[in-house]
């Protein structure tokens, strides 16, 4: 067996999946090197994410790597990795998922209810700050709004940032305040029906090269179903929404399973307007089996099953409006790539 080449990005956290992957990996028996590549999300530290351009600011460079072959696995945060597939390249396989939570990280305050108006709040995820809002007018609707600032830089930049008083909270991923060992910062966590999670957050992917058989098959054994079915439902329902990890869009899907035998997937997604003061919701479930005397489905049934959960959750909340929300993230987005696209902004 050909030693595996992971090519991640050079962050801390990073640095942490990729171990953690090629632990996996070396566990099966492969040998493993690690490739770190800078994307151009790693490069542009002070701009806001938004501003960056669409999508694939933390994933183009390692999979234009991954195509050229000089790398053979790409390890990517999955809420960072675009829905739109890029020819010739594969999701091979995702690792089972860590918290998916967000949690709310703060030195004076024990929860976002004791936030005062005008608190100052980092986060780099518009979902995040679009989500804030909302929970902010509904616990005081007649006071002044939260100031949700853009944060950027590493997980501990950004806790330094809160240290210095730059930011009375933040609020960050859960699964990656634990996986630097900062687990003892989060406050509070953030959860349903308030809450939602990025989608694939907390989960690993692992994108390969559609024609490496012997990649693609070594690393199929580190499949973890329930997340895989579970990150399926939730990336086909982001795709009917045209959306992506910058857009306000939450979604969580899990694999239950229930006395009896009963399995199912169980899926609750939102899209909410930038300012949050308009959202639509959706909950809905897809059986895989109803009892533990029916026959167990084969992965590809159960893949199909779960993606039909993603695509029908999206339609249901297009059914319910949710469409006028999509037209205005799309027209934002495209006055964005414009404004970037524009000679002006070129030189500037």
């Amino acid at each position: 067996m050909k030693p595996i080449r992971l090519g991640t990005r050079p962050s801390a956290l990073a640095t942490w999946q990729a171990n953690r992957t090629r632990d996996a990996l070396v566990e099966i028996g492969c040998e493993v090197e690690i490739v770190p590549i800078s994307t151009t999300g790693d490069v542009k530290r002070d701009d806001a994410i938004v501003n960056l351009g669409a999508q694939g600011v933390f994933t183009k460079e390692i999979q234009k790597a991954l195509l050229a072959d000089e790398i053979d696995v790409a390890v990517h945060s999955l809420k960072d990795l675009p829905v739109e597939r890029v020819p010739g390249l594969k999701l091979a396989a995702v690792l089972e998922r860590a918290d998916v939570a967000d949690v709310f990280v703060s030195n004076r305050y024990a929860s976002l209810d004791e936030l005062p108006p005008g608190a100052r709040i980092g986060t780099s995820s518009m979902r995040r700050k679009s989500m804030a809002l909302r929970y902010c007018a509904k616990l005081r609707p007649d006071a002044d709004p939260w100031d949700v600032r853009d944060i950027r830089g590493n997980v501990e930049t950004r806790l330094k940032k809160l240290d210095a008083g730059e930011y009375d909270a933040l609020i960050l991923a859960s699964a990656g305040l634990s996986r630097l060992g900062f687990g003892d910062r989060a406050t509070a966590r953030l959860e349903r029906p308030d809450f939602l999670p990025s989608v694939g957050q907390g989960a690993l992917g692992l994108e390969t090269r559609e024609d490496d058989a012997e990649t693609n098959a070594t690393v199929a054994r580190l499949l973890h179903e329930p997340t895989w079915l579970s990150v399926l439902a939730e990336r086909a329902f982001l795709a009917r929404l045209e959306g992506g990890c910058l857009v306000p869009i939450g979604a969580l899907c899990m694999k239950m399973e229930l006395d009896g035998g009963a399995e199912l997937l169980a899926l609750d997604a939102q899209i909410l307007s930038f300012d949050g003061s308009r959202s639509f919701d959706t909950q809905s479930i897809q059986i895989l089996r109803a009892s533990a005397d029916d026959r167990e489905l084969p992965l590809q049934t159960k893949e199909q099953l779960a993606t039909l959960l993603g695509k029908a959750a999206a339609e249901n909340l297009l059914d319910q409006g949710a469409s006028e929300i999509v037209a205005e993230i799309k027209r934002v987005r495209d006055e964005r790539a414009a404004k970037l696209s524009s000679p002006k902004t070129k030189e500037n």
